[in-house]
């Protein structure tokens, strides 16, 4: 019996999902913690905190603490890390290491944020890996050969592309535009098409339904449950697949962009490798329809989801567990590093 197990965290501004060794993915919960206002004290953390978006009394406030790929509210941040670690690690003797992964874009400040959150809420020791390295390890990508490969990782908060070869990343980049910007987009189209304001779980429910980034077959309908504007009433009201195509056109485009934009900066080599191996998509956000469609036709390089597209992020830390004793303890100067290549 091993008296302490490794695990990798998927640090998600939506999800966080943890890998343990020798097990898979033991824990998928919301980035969500309710907490009372009055006290200070953690009252619910994942799922159960989720459901209370929007519906707590005025003591308990329910905080999603992770923006954008990073922390923006360190002691949640910790709290709920805690309460998620104590879950799974009852019975062990030592501390687990543990393998976070960052975006791309993260800066050192943030780096250290998230060791610091790390250790207090009960690891030996941090180490970071980057989120579209380990969104690669997820999708079984062969990225220890001399043949360029191309990963776009759409979260929650950030999308993570990069261009890697040689079990490294050639080119990289991170927008803070993601799955939460598909969620506001459809609380603005339904304020400023039906005057009716809809919360954010409504929101991300109708982007998982029959949002779309590429034109249906066939148009799909759904009815929404609101808040009327001028009356503070209830209100129902049925939104259409080709208005949320519409809504959608402009976060969409902006990381199709981008996709672009790190192929411009890729050596021309691994530009034609990519376009032979094509380009892979991983994340939630990928699997909004005709995602695919619309980089193929873009780009004009082929492009699919991987499978089980959710969970690469925490596989690749998983698979990463392996090599954990080789791997640099503490920050990676991310930032650093990429200015330096500049």
């Amino acid at each position: 019996m091993k008296l302490t197990r490794d695990i990798g965290i998927d640090l998600g501004t939506a999800n966080i999902l943890i890998y343990e060794e020798g097990k898979g993915i033991v824990l998928r919960e919301p980035s969500v913690v309710a907490v009372d206002k009055n006290t200070g004290k953690v009252v619910q953390v994942g799922s159960s905190a989720r459901n209370m978006l929007g519906r707590t009394p005025g003591n308990i406030v329910a905080v999603r603490p992770l923006r954008n790929g990073v922390i923006s509210d360190y002691e949640m941040t910790e709290k709920m890390l805690e309460q998620f670690m104590k879950k799974l690690n009852q019975f062990a003797l030592i501390k687990p290491r543990v393998i976070v992964s960052v975006p791309s874009g993260v800066t050192e400040v943030e780096e250290r944020a998230v060791i610091q959150a790390t250790m207090e809420a009960g690891a030996r020791r941090v180490y970071l890996i980057e989120e579209p390295f380990a969104a690669a390890l997820g999708a079984k990508m062969n990225i220890t050969g001399a043949e360029g490969q191309m990963v776009v990782d759409i979260g929650g908060g950030t999308t993570d592309i990069a261009v890697l070869s040689l079990g490294g990343i050639a080119s990289s980049s991170s927008i803070k535009i993601a799955g939460d910007s598909f969620d506001e987009a459809v609380i603005a189209l339904v304020r400023k098409r039906f005057g009716m304001l809809i919360g954010l779980n409504t929101a991300e429910e109708v982007k998982i339904t029959i949002g779309c980034v590429y034109e249906r077959p066939e148009e799909t309908y759904m009815p929404i449950k609101g808040r009327d504007l001028k009356t503070g009433l209830a209100r129902e009201e049925v939104i259409s697949s080709s208005d949320l195509l519409e809504a959608f056109k402009r976060p969409a485009r902006m990381i199709v962009d981008e996709v672009l934009f790190v192929l411009e900066n890729s050596s021309p080599e691994l530009v034609a490798d990519i376009s032979k191996n094509g380009i892979v998509m991983t994340g939630g956000g990928s699997q909004l329809y005709g995602f695919d469609k619309l980089i193929t036709e873009r780009t004009e390089i082929a492009c699919s989801v991987a499978d089980d597209a959710d969970s690469c992020v925490a596989n690749g830390c998983g698979k990463s567990l392996g090599w954990i004793s080789a791997m640099q303890e503490g920050t990676i100067n991310l930032a650093r590093r990429k200015l330096m290549k500049e």
